[in-house]
């Protein structure tokens, strides 16, 4: 959960329509502000690319305020805390990236749902990351353990994942402590995890199959 900062208006849209939506549905976060960014300083930019993310405007409703799309999911819901005014503030909930959500049986989940569950199972647990690799899921966890505690820790984490997201996770994948990548955000860098574990970099503790 995210407060908003005075001046900052804040407004989820359907990404695929450009429609608004309402309170608690989840959607892209679009940003209006006097901070907003007009584009990339790049000599390659695609312009019609750069002004759509920088100058958007809604297909219906309010469609003069010009935003720009964040390409991060979220929702926005009215909270307890109250301004100087004594009006309630709304407060952004931050799922995460749009184009990190991942198509499993025909359904759209957002990795960080998985990931926080998996985290929960164990206190042995540091961090999990989750991926696809051809229509399975991946699952990468952090132990702060011994290596049977790798063992005990498949069939925890895939019976947690069918119990709380009814997915039969692909792989499971234990590794050290500090080996899922994170940027100087603090965001996890699934794609270059990916990467690694394509090309067989990861160097795990354990790995288990199932397929």
């Amino acid at each position: 959960m995210a407060p908003i900062l005075p001046g900052v208006r804040i407004i989820i849209a359907n990404p695929e329509t450009k429609g608004p939506l309402g309170d608690s549905h989840l959607g892209e976060i679009w940003v209006h502000s006097i901070h907003n960014a007009s584009g990339y300083f790049t000599i390659y930019g695609d312009e019609s690319l750069q002004s759509d993310h920088f100058s958007s405007r809604l297909s219906f409703g309010d469609t003069q305020t010009v935003w720009a799309r964040t390409g991060y999911l979220g929702f926005l819901r009215r909270t307890e805390l109250t301004d100087a005014n004594g009006e309630r503030h709304d407060a952004l909930y931050v799922v995460g990236a749009l184009d990190e959500a991942m198509e499993l049986r025909g359904m759209r989940y957002h990795p960080i749902d998985i990931e926080t569950s998996v985290i929960r199972a164990h206190k042995s647990v540091t961090e999990c990351a989750v991926f696809t690799w051809t229509n399975l899921l991946v699952v990468v966890v952090e132990l702060d353990g011994s290596e049977q505690e790798a063992l005990d820790l498949v069939p925890l984490v895939t019976n947690v994942i069918l119990e709380e997201h009814y997915l039969i996770v692909g792989v499971v994948v234990v590794v050290d402590i500090g080996v899922i990548p994170i940027n100087s955000r603090g965001e996890k860098q699934r794609m270059h995890l990916r990467d690694g574990f394509l090309a067989d970099q990861l160097d795990p503790i354990y790995v288990a199959y199932n397929m």
